[in-house]
Formats: structure tokens, C-alpha cells, sequence
């Protein structure tokens, strides 16, 4: 192919162009190249500055929330939140209560907490909410009422602590709430029974933001643990996981009792003598001795756990699950409280595996001296 000298022209003088355009722009091109290294230590200083600016910030909100400074709302005051709430009052917060029975109320007014007639009136002379109640609907009485309940009185930048085992979508539907109100929400149901709660040794599992859950953590560690375990609603999960781990826990330490029982072993030694091997659990840390002293007060309803046991399995029926075990076990729990025994404590489920066997772990002292 043979090129003209006209188009041959053209061709120099683009060339002889594209020259001019690499003089020109080289040694801009190289500047540009030194001011990006002259730079890039400024580019991490600022980075670090802003993360070091952040920290301070999230410092000073936890800070902010300290006795003297802060004032505490406490809803329910059952047998896990009398003791929650004590802890509160020791270390100098300034505390109200409400409780839909007074009467529980009064170590906590005697401690110096004070007494609102209302949910909503309660929020509105706190920064923090808590409520541990009874049940799902309970939680939504107390704090989404629209008349009564909490965040109606909560001031903007308030926040709501749930720590009753719960239904997690209400969790969720909270922290919505919440976050239209301009307040926080979180979710922290506890594990550990009524002697956790009176030790400061509970299990706190929350959901929620956690920049939130970051800000109220030493608050919380007056009450024992804390878990951070994701978004709103988490911390419900975990607490139902929890319960289903407890169950079959409670079912196998009933079951070993009444076996030993029957192959004619001291119960006592029996005990003994698992609970420093592979059968060793915080259950029958908590609940051996209760069982074998006939001492069936509640740590923990069974009425309450009936509802736990009876949240997790409609989560499972969600989620696509079968456990045959937790079944098994809501089950039993079911058969106490179909005997009027729901408001003993869990431990109780040993009377339910008596009466399927016909015997009694009871000794027969004391049944002659019954």
C-alpha cells in the first residue's frame, strides 16, 4: 500500500504533536507524582485523626452516662429485677421504679429509688429506660402503649433497654419505634437465674446498634456481662438459643436423678461425684441441691419458661427447624402448669418426670412425716 505525500504530512505532523504534548505534560506528570508521595503520610495522619476524633466522641457519650449525671428508669420488678435494679441504687444512680404491684416495689423506695405511676411518666424523668416484665405482651404495654407506654414519654436521645425474654420481631419493632422518636433501643435479655441477678453475674445479650450498645456497656457490666451479638433483635435470638440449650440441660438433670434414684444411689454423692466430670453444668451448679431439698421456689417461673420455650418454637416452625428435644421439653413444662405448679421454679420439672415414673426422689422420712 503506497501512502501519498499529503497524507504522509498529516501523519508527521500528529506525531510531531503528540511529542510536543509529552513534553508539556511529562514534568507535570512527575510533580503530580511527587506532591502524592509528599502527601500520603498527611492523607493517614488525617484518617487518624478522624478514628482518634471518633474514639474521643464515643468516649465522652460513655462518659456521659454515670451517677450523678444520669437518671435510670426501672419497669418490673419481679424476681429478676429487684436485684438488677439494687445494683443501680448501690452505685449512685439516681433510679424510679414502676411495677404494676407497689408492694414489689418497696426494698427498691427504701434503697431510695423513687416511684412513677406510669410508664410514660417514668421515662419522662429518665435518660435510660429499663424493663424486664413478664411477657411479649407486657414488653409492648410497657413501652409502645400509646397512651402509657414509655417511648411516649421518653425525651429525644433517650434510650430503651428490653431485658425480657421476648419475641424478636417485637425487638425489632421497637427499635423502629424507637428510632422515629429520635431515641435508641436495645434488646438485653439475661441468662443466669435469680442468683446471677442477686451476684451481678448475669449474661446480657444484646442486639441493636452498637455504637449504642458500646455507650451503655459499663452500665450494663453493673449487671454482669455483656454480648454484643448484631443488629436489633439479636440479642433475643441468643437468649432463645439459650433457652433451648437450657431445656434439654434441665431435662437431662432430672432424668439422671430419677435414674440414680431408682438403681437405689445417694442422691447426694451422686451429684457429688458427676459434677466434676463430662455432667458438670451451671444447671446443676444452681438447681442439684434445690431438687434434692425439695426447694422449688422460682429463680425462674415456669410459667415464663413455658412462654420461652413455646417463642422459640414458633421461631423454629419460621426458620424451617426441628428440634425434637426443646419439643420434648415444652411439652413437660407444659404438663406443671397443667397441674397448677406455674409459678415454680424450673427446677420443678423433676415433679413431672415423678409422676410419669410413679416415684418420688423425696426420702421416705419425709413422706411418713408428711
Amino acid at each position: 500500500m503506497e501512502i501519498t505525500q499529503p497524507a504522509l504530512k498529516v501523519l508527521q505532523n500528529y506525531i510531531y504533536t503528540l511529542i510536543r504534548i509529552r513534553r508539556t505534560i511529562g514534568p507535570l506528570v512527575r510533580r503530580m507524582r511527587v506532591w502524592s508521595s509528599l502527601l500520603r503520610p498527611l492523607r493517614h495522619l488525617n484518617i487518624e485523626t478522624r478514628r482518634r476524633r471518633s474514639s474521643s466522641s464515643m468516649a465522652t457519650d460513655a462518659e456521659s452516662i454515670a451517677p450523678g449525671k444520669s437518671k435510670l428508669g426501672w419497669i418490673g420488678t419481679g424476681v429478676m429485677g429487684r436485684s438488677m435494679c439494687s445494683h443501680l441504687l448501690k452505685a449512685g444512680y439516681a433510679v424510679t421504679v414502676f411495677t404494676r404491684t407497689p408492694a414489689k416495689a418497696e426494698t427498691l423506695l427504701s434503697m431510695g429509688a423513687h416511684w412513677a405511676d406510669s410508664p410514660k411518666s417514668l421515662a419522662s424523668q429518665s435518660d435510660v429506660v429499663f424493663s424486664i416484665v413478664g411477657y411479649p405482651s407486657d414488653v409492648r404495654q410497657v413501652i409502645l402503649d400509646p397512651s402509657s407506654g414509655a417511648l411516649t414519654g421518653l425525651h429525644p436521645g433517650g434510650v430503651i433497654i428490653d431485658m425480657t425474654t421476648s419475641d424478636p420481631s417485637l425487638a425489632v419493632e421497637i427499635h423502629s419505634a424507637a428510632s422515629a422518636a429520635g431515641c435508641s433501643s436495645v434488646d438485653a435479655p439475661v441468662s443466669g437465674g435469680d442468683r446471677g441477678a442477686r451476684l451481678a453475674a448475669l449474661s446480657i445479650f444484646t442486639g441493636g446498634d452498637e455504637a449504642v450498645v458500646t455507650r451503655l456497656t459499663p452500665l450494663l457490666n453493673l449487671l454482669g456481662r455483656v454480648y454484643y451479638m448484631g443488629g436489633p433483635g439479636k440479642g433475643q435470638f441468643c437468649k432463645l438459643a439459650n433457652q433451648v440449650t437450657i431445656a434439654s440441660t434441665m431435662v437431662g438433670l432430672c432424668e439422671g436423678l430419677v435414674y440414680a434414684h431408682k438403681a437405689g444411689l445417694d442422691l447426694s454423692n451422686y451429684l457429688n461425684a458427676i459434677s466434676t466430670g463430662a455432667a458438670g453444668s451451671k444447671s446443676l451448679d444452681l438447681y442439684g441441691s434445690r431438687i434434692l431439698n425439695r426447694d422449688f421456689e422460682a429463680g425462674f417461673y415456669v410459667n415464663h419458661f413455658v412462654k420461652d420455650l413455646g417463642i422459640c418454637l414458633r421461631e423454629c416452625q419460621n426458620m424451617g427447624l426441628a428440634l425434637p428435644g426443646l419439643a420434648l421439653a415444652q411439652q413437660l413444662y407444659l404438663s406443671l402448669k397443667a397441674y397448677g405448679e406455674g409459678d415454680l421454679g424450673t427446677q420443678a420439672l423433676v415433679l413431672a418426670l415423678e409422676r410419669l415414673n410413679n416415684v418420688s426422689l423425696q426420702p421416705a422420712s419425709s413422706n411418713s412425716s408428711a
